[in-house]
């Protein structure tokens, strides 16, 4: 095991910048859902979203709410520790971070427009929205650990 951690530090020293693992990655990801999941579920209830969701009819004005809702938490709880760090609080919690491909902190266009909204709008796409945002996530189990979102945005995820 000790092996392992003095190639990992090597590797460190000699690229500067070692890309995180697929897994860190995962976790990150499912904490930040989670936080929002956690501020989305009251909004949910207080606007009576249950009801609809256990009827099996919602509303696509509602639909567009929640995404609004979505993105307007995301931006106030992650927005300046992107513009800052570029990680969100699941990448901190978890010691990476998003950088260009020359190891730069992404610009505001590179991170909220390019990065972010291709992942949340193709899942909003009728019919195909869940297949392209499924075909999005996968391609990070490619030899670059990329994600579809980081090719189109020029970024990369790597450990601090």
């Amino acid at each position: 095991m000790e092996e392992k951690d003095q190639s990992s530090l090597e590797e460190n020293i000699e690229n500067e910048l070692v890309l995180a693992s697929r897994w860190s990655r995962l976790w990150a990801s499912l904490l930040d859902a989670l936080i929002i999941l956690i501020i989305a579920m009251p909004i949910i209830y207080f606007t009576n979203g249950f009801d609809n969701i256990f009827k099996g009819t919602i509303p696509a004005t509602y639909v567009l709410f929640l995404v609004v809702i979505q993105i307007v938490v995301f931006i106030a709880l992650n927005g300046k520790l992107l513009l800052n760090k570029g990680q969100t609080i699941g990448k901190m919690v978890l010691n990476i971070k998003i950088v260009t491909l020359t190891g730069e902190l992404p610009s505001v266009k590179q991170h909220l427009i390019k990065r972010f909204g291709v992942y949340l709008l193709t899942s909003q796409i009728p019919f195909i929205g869940q297949f392209l945002s499924m075909i999005n996530v996968l391609m990070i189990f490619g030899k670059k650990k990329r994600c579809a979102h980081d090719y189109f945005a020029g970024t990369m995820v790597v450990n601090c």
